[in-house]
């Protein structure tokens, strides 16, 4: 594989005379080598041993262990040294984007993750991104360094391309081979190569970008978009709350018509909608471009944890509690339903603002990892509730909280006067001995 011109990445992977790479076995790297390994033999690294450790646990027991850490299991193996992806072709980085506490795009993993592959770069390799950057971050942030490091040029001794990530964590009906997919390449035929690549492993529909920095933008778009119309049910949840009209109804009124898009309103998380609004109002700025309506729906967003904070302890201090500190059970820190996904949740900001009022929070959630919370957050989940309390918090409609029942939260009331706040609206209509509040 010395000559460009004479390089059919997808026959020498198809064939197994080259191997594909996941640099970052996530959310979204992890599923994407499961896949890919049904159709090529695909090494996946990862700089963290814990990471790889844990995927050891939910592979099958593998036929061997060797001193170089690889753990195989079918035509993916799992190495922990860059060493063991030191032979393959076709590169794919798939590592977190997040933003800093001031919302500044951080891509540090990410220029880490490119400057590990351009030291193994060899002549006729790809190179294919997956995690989510701002226009222009691939061809003017990660090709220099790549290039910089191996000494080799882009278009001539090597290709790159752009598919963003659609991975949604906890959706078992929305998987890696059946959602659409972006394509993009540094030139038409690193496209059509990689199309052909992802083709073998996808059965729906390959979008095929004229740009990279089109299919850099379209996943911004697609969240971003998300982002506003949350925000805008958000804002109209607080004010038809202050009018006393039942959000929940409106909305259900407003979709009778054809062209109405429901949206629930609700906190956000998860590494999209809280992080990749900021990506293009970063980069939109250095080209001195404003975008206030993006940077309005993500601080509506972001107002909505103090909110229902303040409600509950508005409503929990209506009712008084003898002088004793309120107590409140929190069912469900991941940021969404059915899902272990703790990144950027919104019920720790929310667990934060109901510390500040005063309020002890004993928070419960069987899909969440302890530790990882612990380590993340510094929240200890507790194994199941303690005791009685002055407020419930659904935030989560996990189904292990779905199907709970009046009496089982009356059991672990202080009595009626106990706030039973269902975010999500999963009670609406079921509740009547305990008091009732959701968005």
């Amino acid at each position: 594989m010395k000559n460009m011109k004479h390089i059919n990445i997808y026959e020498f992977l198809k064939s197994h005379r080259a191997s594909v790479a996941v640099v970052g076995l996530g959310y979204v790297g992890l599923p994407l080598a499961l896949e890919l390994s049904k159709h090529f033999n695909v090494v996946g690294y990862d700089s963290c041993s814990d990471t790889i450790d844990s995927i050891s646990d939910i592979l099958p027991p593998p036929d061997h262990i060797g001193e170089s850490g690889h753990i195989n299991e079918g035509n993916l193996a799992v190495v922990k040294t860059t060493e063991g992806i030191a032979d393959a072709s076709f590169y794919i980085i798939a590592v977190g984007t997040p933003v800093d506490s001031n919302h500044n795009p951080d891509i540090n993993h990410l220029l880490s993750a490119t400057a590990t592959v351009g030291r193994l770069l060899k002549p006729g390799d790809y190179v294919v991104y997956e995690s989510t950057v701002f226009p222009g971050c691939t061809e003017e942030e990660c090709v220099p360094l790549l290039e910089k490091i191996s000494g080799l040029k882009c278009g001539h001794d090597f290709k790159v391309g752009y598919s963003p990530e659609r991975i949604n964590p906890g959706d078992a009906s929305h998987v890696f081979a059946n959602t659409p997919k972006i394509i993009s390449g540094c030139d038409d035929e690193a496209a059509a190569e990689i199309a052909r690549v992802y083709g073998s492993a996808i059965s729906a529909r390959l979008h095929v970008a004229h740009s990279i920095r089109s299919a850099e933008a379209a996943k911004l778009l697609e969240n971003i978009q998300r982002c506003v119309n949350i925000a805008l049910i958000n804002e109209m949840s607080k004010t038809f709350a202050k009018m006393g009209i039942d959000t929940n109804e409106v909305i259900k009124l407003a979709a009778s018509k054809w062209n109405f898009t429901e949206y629930s309103p609700g906190l956000v998380g998860g590494h999209c909608i809280p992080v990749d609004p900021y990506y293009l109002i970063a980069e939109a700025s250095r080209a001195g471009i404003d975008m206030p309506l993006t940077r309005m729906g993500c601080a509506v967003n972001e107002s909505m944890p103090d909110y229902v904070a303040d409600s509950v302890a508005t409503r929990i201090r209506q009712t008084g509690h003898d002088g004793r500190r309120p107590r409140v059970l929190v069912l469900g820190i991941a940021y969404k339903r059915n899902s272990d996904d703790i990144r950027n949740s919104g019920v720790v900001e929310m667990i934060a603002r109901l510390l500040s009022h005063g309020i002890e929070c004993d928070v419960v959630d069987e899909m969440a990892d302890s530790e990882a919370v612990k380590r993340m957050y510094g929240i200890e989940l507790l194994p199941e509730p303690s005791g009685v309390y002055d407020a419930v918090i659904v935030a989560v409609d996990h189904d292990c909280y779905a199907n709970l029942d009046e009496k089982w939260f009356e059991s672990v009331s202080v009595g009626a006067d106990t706030l039973l706040a269902d975010l999500c609206g999963t009670f609406r209509g079921k509740v009547s001995n305990l008091k009732y509040w959701t968005l």
